[in-house]
């Protein structure tokens, strides 16, 4: 040990600084691709400043999120697929923000490993960076921790931050009332829920991250699985300012519809929702196989993403609206008055196949 006075350094900890500065270096297009009204700086400062007023907001209320991606980390990092993962990492913040009527304005990452692949890093916050011009975001920061002991090989997890802005007058929910129609938007597929349960069935069915999706023969399973997070927000923000006819938003996550419209509704109201109606992606037909319908329905989205609650006048706007955007709208039901429970479901979800 006296040999070896003053000669230990961090990396020889399993730290490596230069790593962390490459990266840094690497990311910085991908983070100015992202820049918007209001960004007064960005990456590489102590923490980054936005101004609201020349992002065009006259009383604005700021709204926060936090999330992650569960454990479909596990599949990208078993599949080595990670170009996808920022997106649903924005996906899972952002789309929370929309549902209050929020503008994403900026958004800040968290990535920590037990040792710093610099392209594979890179990969994974350029995906962010797509996440975010997507949904009109600028990315401003983040931090990247490196950690050995503390995370295996290969390992790593995410984090992200959103801040958004509505005006005062315009917070959502609002205004809902019995007469009022529910309207869903397509997902992409799982998004970014219930993927424990998604991988105990991998488990189940033998099949590898490299052999055919059984529900998608085109594509890897491990490929099919990792479809990112649909992003609503340009969408229903559009429906929102131009319509005025939208009064309440849920985004469809871990809970499925039974736990999360009623998240948006008064007390006194309840959610009639007609299951025959959704269009049943293929993948959940393939996990239900072992997973009780009812089961599916607390876990996963089953088909629809995000719900909107629209006056009934302003059902045929906003549906214009959605669909020039590329949005797959399907009626679902209607607000009524509640007598038991908040969400009334009817018809049957089409999970055979």
């Amino acid at each position: 040990m006296a040999n070896e006075r003053n000669t230990l350094t961090y990396r020889d900890a399993g730290v490596d600084i230069d790593a962390g500065m490459d990266l840094v270096e690497r990311i910085k297009p991908a983070a100015a691709s992202t820049v918007r009204p209001g960004v007064l700086s960005g990456l590489g400062g102590f923490g980054a400043l936005f101004d609201t007023k020349a992002a065009g907001f006259r009383d604005p209320v700021l709204v926060a999120t936090t999330d992650g991606v569960g454990t479909k980390l596990k599949i990208a990092i078993d599949s080595g697929e990670h170009a996808t993962l920022g997106i649903d990492l924005v996906a899972m913040c952002v789309n929370d923000l929309v549902v209050q009527g929020a503008e994403p304005l900026f958004f800040l990452d968290y990535f920590a490993t037990g040792a710093l692949d610099v392209p594979q890093a890179a990969t994974i916050i350029e995906s962010i960076a797509e996440g975010c011009r997507i949904a009109g975001a600028a990315l401003v920061g983040g931090e990247t921790a490196e950690m050995p002991g503390l995370y295996g090989k290969g390992d790593y997890d995410l984090a992200g931050f959103a801040v958004g802005a509505v005006e005062r007058d315009l917070i959502l929910p609002r205004g809902v009332s019995a007469g009022d129609v529910i309207l869903g938007l397509a997902s992409s597929g799982v998004h970014s829920n219930g993927f424990s349960l998604v991988r105990r069935v991998v488990a189940m069915s033998g099949l590898s991250w490299s052999d055919p999706a059984p529900f998608a023969p085109e594509k890897m399973l491990g490929a099919a699985l990792l479809t990112p997070t649909r992003i609503y927000v340009r969408p229903c923000l559009d429906a929102i300012r131009t319509t005025g006819g939208v009064k309440a938003l849920a985004h469809i996550t871990g809970g499925g519809l039974v736990d999360n419209v009623p998240r948006v509704l008064p007390d006194h109201l309840a959610a009639e929702i007609d299951l025959s109606v959704i269009d049943v992606p293929p993948v959940f037909r393939w996990l239900a196989r072992p997973v009780a319908p009812g089961e599916m329905l607390r876990t996963f989205n089953c088909g629809i993403g995000m719900v909107l609650v629209v006056a009934p006048d302003s059902v045929a706007a906003v549906t214009e609206v959605l669909t020039r955007h590329g949005e797959t709208v399907t009626r679902i039901g209607e607000i009524a008055m509640r007598k038991t429970s908040a969400v009334v479901l009817t018809g049957k979800l089409n999970l055979d196949g």
